[in-house]
């Protein structure tokens, strides 16, 4: 197929994009070891194109996951170059700079070739039910303390496992058939996303990805901007404080509107902390572009388009954008009020179309011991006490809002740990 695509055909291959990427997530549900992903919701399948773009999230993605593995993908392009990559690899990393913004999640990438050329990436994040370190807890002081750090390497060569990575892992967390058992749940989900775009490009007669991509990326970014333009130009502030941890914090944002492009500067958010809530850019500007998108464009399809006319900045140093090693396993506890912010800030230009704050970030519970038998446990469970409400309806319950990880059930809990809830 050549030439630009028409809206029928271009609404075919999105919505058969998404089949993919929805079918993958149904795998990780059924083949993963831990709560955390067939039970709680907190990983994302996604496709990108060869140059690291989002084409497509699946439906159930966790919202910050959406903004960030498509920069992981890139940064794995610039760290080994698309020529060091080739069919039959698999990337791996926990990298909280260059991944989720912390290591509890777990990055998986597969390259896509097709006759011989690299035309896209099959993706996966998972939080691992342990990395190892201390528990998921705020006291750690540096990143060093929360557990094993993959650096984006090969977990997989041309085909061949690296065996001392996988032992190496074991090696290090509490509870190593699990968290391993989900890093292949992972690597399957990707090689049924490969099987399954394959089949796509052959049967749209595609060479390769990039005219589809920028196809839909066009149309998202003009939706976008379009959205942008209805909103008055101005710089809108906001600015809340939290109890923190050991002292106050303090969140401010500016959200400047100039024409069709939109920009938020964190700038005057308190530094960052020797404590673990401290939350990297990355994760910043994916709850940054999550709210801007439920406020401006709801529906939009999520894509790299819709990144296109957003701007983020926050100082270096600041608890929105922490330098190297800050802590960092608690980064939700503080990324999700930046959502919070962006409504404030909103709330006085279009009050019509944003929500009230949720009171709090999620909930987690983390349970480690031994078991009568002796042999080691780690769970985490999520209880969500629901969302804020919109100038239409009250907010729903049990929602684990800015997020969509789902509340653990009761019986599920008392089923993985030796634990009885009353």
């Amino acid at each position: 197929m050549t030439g630009r695509f028409d809206a029928v055909s271009l609404e075919v291959f999105w919505t058969r994009l998404i089949s993919i990427v929805d079918e993958a997530a149904k795998a990780i549900v059924r083949t993963s070891f831990s709560t955390l992903s067939n039970e709680a919701n907190d990983f994302a399948c996604m496709l990108t194109d060869a140059r690291g773009y989002s084409l497509a999230p699946n439906t159930g993605s966790i919202p910050s996951f959406i903004g960030t593995l498509p920069a992981t993908v890139r940064h794995f392009l610039r760290a080994m170059g698309a020529d060091a990559m080739r069919p039959g690899d698999v990337l791996i990393t926990n990298d909280a700079w260059m991944g989720t913004g912390h290591m509890s999640d777990v990055s998986v990438l597969k390259p896509i070739f097709r006759a011989g050329r690299l035309v896209a990436f099959s993706a996966t994040t998972s939080h691992m039910p342990g990395i190892g370190g201390r528990l998921r807890a705020i006291e750690a002081r540096e990143v060093f303390e929360e557990g094993l750090h993959i650096p984006l390497m090969k977990l997989v060569r041309e085909g061949r496992t690296d065996a001392t990575l996988i032992e190496m892992i074991r090696a290090n967390v509490r509870t190593p058939d699990q968290t391993v058992g989900d890093i292949w749940a992972q690597v399957g989900a990707n090689e049924l996303m490969e099987k399954r775009l394959l089949a796509l490009l052959d049967d749209g007669r595609l060479d390769s990805l990039v005219e589809l991509g920028d196809e839909l990326f066009a149309r998202a970014e003009g939706a976008m901007r379009a959205a942008i333009r209805e909103v008055p130009d101005g710089t809108y502030r906001y600015a809340m404080r939290t109890d923190g941890v050991d002292e106050p914090l303090d969140y401010r944002v500016a959200l400047t509107i100039a024409g069709d492009e939109i920009t938020a500067d964190f700038t005057g958010t308190s530094p960052q902390q020797p404590r673990a809530i401290n939350c990297v850019l990355a994760y910043t500007y994916a709850m940054t572009a999550y709210a801007l998108k439920c406020a401006l464009l709801p529906g939009l399809s999520n894509n790299e388009g819709m990144y296109r006319p957003l701007t983020v900045t926050a100082p270096e140093g600041c608890i929105l954008n922490p330098r190297f090693p800050a802590a960092v396993v608690s980064r939700a506890v503080t990324g999700h009020y930046v959502p919070v912010l962006l409504f404030g800030a909103l709330h006085q230009v279009i009050p019509d179309r944003v929500m009230a704050g949720a009171g709090s970030p999620l909930w987690a519970v983390q349970q480690t011991g031994l078991r009568a038998d002796g042999k080691p446990y780690t769970n985490i469970f999520f209880f969500n006490g629901g969302m804020g409400a919109t100038p239409a309806k009250d907010g729903e319950s049990v929602l684990s809002w800015p997020s969509n990880i789902s509340s653990t059930p009761v019986e599920v809990a008392e089923r993985n740990s030796p634990f009885f809830f009353r």
